[in-house]
């Protein structure tokens, strides 16, 4: 068979069961759940079957398409890389599908809700496994349109149609990027196929300006569905959809798309410094940004959400030092971790009935698990050792110290971005553990907290795990290999003990806020609060441009072309108004004059006929 049978199925279980399950009525939650929860498991084993059966690489693959000399096929890569992503994105899923059973127990559309989670699933898996630029592109845009829905799943807040909507839109500007720069791909390699597109890149087919402008489009792309700077303001809004989504969204699928995307075609991206510069520009800008935003929040999702900005700038930034099996094993850390942290949030909300830090206080008694689980999340988000986070966010630092593909000026910049996110990061952390966990409770529902049914603690211990124990698998030669690295990921060097001390003076500065105090107290705090008002300024610069374009073009459509259309109408039918006013007068005397002509002639007949016999 020209395709890897497990590795279709890896996208194919969670694509069929979601799309059964839209079928599925509302009120049948427990075939819901059923289809998928069993989805998420059955991807899940698939996931880790083709992880221990080792590498296979890239199979023929099913021709689906052809145009011209280039074809579309459906084929399978299941490297080193696919098969640890996919395990991580199975185990995510699984988690959410579970907790979202107890966490949506009184929603009345849990069953579209479970179907599109599975989708989403599935879409991401498609990425992974994907061996065809073409199919990466279908599961790319899946994922748009189901996050787009899940986003916008509680139809009863007003601000989850607009936190939708803005998701969507602000990924599909990076995805016309991306298509083009897939289009200039398979053109000049004449092929869709991965593999063939990195041999023709190997093989000097693509070069030079061809290869820069593909990668710099791909790149923006990237920027939209990992959120970076400047397509980065939709995943902040985007926390208006569900808690269990959130994680699902930062932890698992949609952002960690872009970095693994990159990764996949790194072979690509280390021939064109060019873009490799911008994406380090990108990824500097980026971790900063997200973690200054992340201290002026007081909404706890929105916290983790500029965090994830930020994280994900780590990972940006280690793929434009040339370091991809760094940044992949970040996105393994950051998925455990990251799930941990939005589940364990999704607890506090749903025992206190807020995300506001202000309103909660003192639960580190009444929520003993979730306290303990979201410390080890926020430990390892953080980079406490020896706590996974800290072994890959250690092991992005070395690599900005060593020789890349990038200028030195520009690692340097790359470096000193990433050493400030620590002390940002530490101090966030910090800054959200004591406000929420710690001193007396602030209201009433605080001091009513309890812990939520083990449908939703059980999720928490699971991911708890590889939060606090995966960054010691970097240590492990094998480990490194699976991921690209011809040494061990994880090791200490003259950076771990300055990120330590910058570690420590953040967390100092995050404890002594007071953690009553409102997060836009001072300018400062308002300008973080607002994350330095880059959505006003895309408001004014962008949308409404765009959308004073927009009435215009309208107010000339309706004003010239319909108008001509209409008047050319409106002005045949006044000339047809004056002809039956016209008609309509002289009628009676033409009727009059036919008829006494036909009398005349009918006389003159028989006045002739008469003379005539």
């Amino acid at each position: 068979m020209s395709v890897d049978p497990l590795g279709a199925a890896l996208p194919a279980v969670p694509l069929g069961l979601g799309l059964a399950g839209l079928l599925v009525r509302y009120r049948m939650r427990g075939l819901s759940a059923l289809l998928g929860v069993g989805g998420a498991a059955i991807a899940l084993a698939c996931a880790v079957a083709v992880a221990l059966r080792g590498v296979r690489g890239a199979d023929a693959g099913l021709t689906v398409a052809e145009f011209g000399r280039v074809s579309v096929t459906f084929g399978t890569w299941l490297d080193g890389p696919a098969g640890l992503v996919a395990v991580a994105v199975g185990v995510v899923a699984l988690c959410v599908q579970v907790y979202s059973v107890a966490y949506l127990h009184d929603d009345e559309r849990y069953a579209p809700y479970a179907a599109q989670v599975s989708l989403f699933t599935g879409a991401m898996l498609l990425v992974v496994v994907s061996g065809d630029l073409i199919a990466l592109l279908v599961g790319w845009e899946v994922m748009g349109i189901c996050s787009y829905l899940l986003i916008g799943h509680d139809r009863r807040l007003p601000e989850a149609p607009r936190a939708a909507v803005k998701a969507f839109l602000v990924t599909r500007v990076g995805d016309v990027g991306f298509l083009l720069g897939i289009v200039l791909l398979g053109l000049h390699a004449h092929s869709f196929r991965i593999a063939d597109v990195i041999a023709a890149a190997a093989g000097g087919t693509l070069t030079g300006g061809v290869l820069t402008a593909a990668c710099v489009l791909l790149l923006a792309g990237v920027a939209g569905k990992s959120a970076q700077f400047p397509l980065h303001t939709w995943l902040p809004d985007a926390m208006a959809g569900p808690t269990p989504i959130s994680a699902l969204i930062h932890a698992a699928t949609m952002v960690a798309a872009g970095v693994y995307v990159v990764a996949r075609l790194y072979p690509l991206f280390e021939r064109s410094t060019a873009a490799l510069v911008v994406l380090a520009v990108m990824a500097s800008v980026t971790m900063l940004l997200g973690a200054l935003s992340a201290l002026g929040q007081d909404d706890i999702k929105r916290v983790l959400a500029w965090s994830t900005v930020s994280q994900l700038g780590y990972m940006t930034g280690a793929l434009a030092l040339g370091a991809p099996s760094a940044a992949l094993f970040h996105l393994l850390t950051h998925a455990a971790f990251k799930a941990l942290l939005f589940l364990a949030a999704g607890s506090v909300i749903h025992a206190v009935g807020t995300n506001l830090m202000s309103a909660m206080g003192g639960l580190r008694e009444r929520m003993p698990v979730t306290f303990w689980t979201m410390t080890i999340g926020l430990g390892a988000l953080a980079g406490v050792p020896p706590l996974a986070g800290f072994w890959s966010k250690d092991a992005i630092l070395e690599a900005a110290t060593g020789d890349g593909p990038v200028p030195r000026g520009v690692a340097f910049v790359v470096l000193g971005s990433a050493m400030v996110t620590v002390a940002l990061t530490a101090a966030y952390v910090v800054r959200l553990w004591r406000r929420t966990f710690f001193g007396a409770p602030r209201t009433d529902a605080a001091r009513a907290g309890h812990e939520p049914a083990w449908a939703m603690l059980g999720p928490l211990l699971v991911l708890a795990v590889p939060a606090a124990l995966l960054g010691l698998a970097g240590l492990a030669p094998g480990f490194g290999a699976r991921l690209g690295s011809a040494e061990r990921l994880a090791h200490l060097g003259w950076t771990t003990p300055v990120a330590l001390v910058l570690l420590l003076a953040g967390g100092w500065l995050g404890w002594r806020r007071d953690p009553a105090a409102g997060p836009a107290d001072t300018r400062l705090g308002r300008l973080l609060a607002n994350s330095f008002y880059l959505d006003a300024a895309q408001d004014a610069l962008v949308t409404r441009p765009v959308l004073a374009l927009a009435r215009l073009a309208r107010r000339t459509d309706e004003a010239l072309v319909d108008g001509a259309v209409e008047g050319v109408g409106a002005g045949a039918g006044g000339l047809g108004g004056l002809l039956a006013r016209s008609h309509a007068g002289a009628l009676p005397r033409a009727a009059t004059a036919v008829l006494g002509g036909a009398v005349v002639l009918a006389a003159v007949v028989a006045v002739v006929l008469g003379v005539g016999r």
